[in-house]
């Protein structure tokens, strides 16, 4: 679960770390993606309240519009073109840069309706899930673990 917190691989490496490591699949499964869901109004919160005060350090500030012109430069004119379905498919490819940290910095960024962006991100953080538990299953079956 805590991989599933985590901006450096979200579900996309918790689902795989617990399935290696024995832990029931279906657990693993329901865990990582609630772990993942939890990551959405907990980065609403940071950029909302937080954001604004480290804003002040010249190194965060740099960093921050670097990350805000990669988002809006990148996916940034698709999400905003399709909206809430532009979101879930940029939410749910399972590639890094993409899933719900940078589906929360665009929900920030293009103020897009926090209720269909919540939505969204968990319809794309389920079918990212299904996806990477779906082919960890395969692979572990191909291994001869499961």
């Amino acid at each position: 679960m805590l991989w599933s917190l985590s901006p450096f691989g979200e579900a996309k490496a918790g689902i795989p770390y617990g399935m290696l490591n024995g832990i029931n699949i279906y657990l693993v499964f329901i865990g990582c993606f609630l772990a993942n869901v939890l990551v959405f109004p907990m980065m609403l919160f940071f950029l909302d309240k937080i954001n604004k005060y480290f804003l002040r350090w010249f190194f965060y500030k740099k960093s921050a519009i670097y990350v805000a012109r990669r988002a809006k430069t990148g996916s940034g004119e698709k999400i905003k073109k399709f909206g809430f379905w532009g979101l879930i498919l940029f939410v749910m490819i399972p590639l890094p840069g993409t899933g719900v940290y940078a589906g929360s910095i665009a929900t920030y960024l293009f103020k897009i309706e926090r209720k269909k962006a919540f939505w969204a991100n968990t319809i794309g953080i389920f079918l990212s899930s299904v996806i990477v538990w779906s082919a960890t299953l395969i692979s572990m079956k191909g291994m001869g673990t499961v």
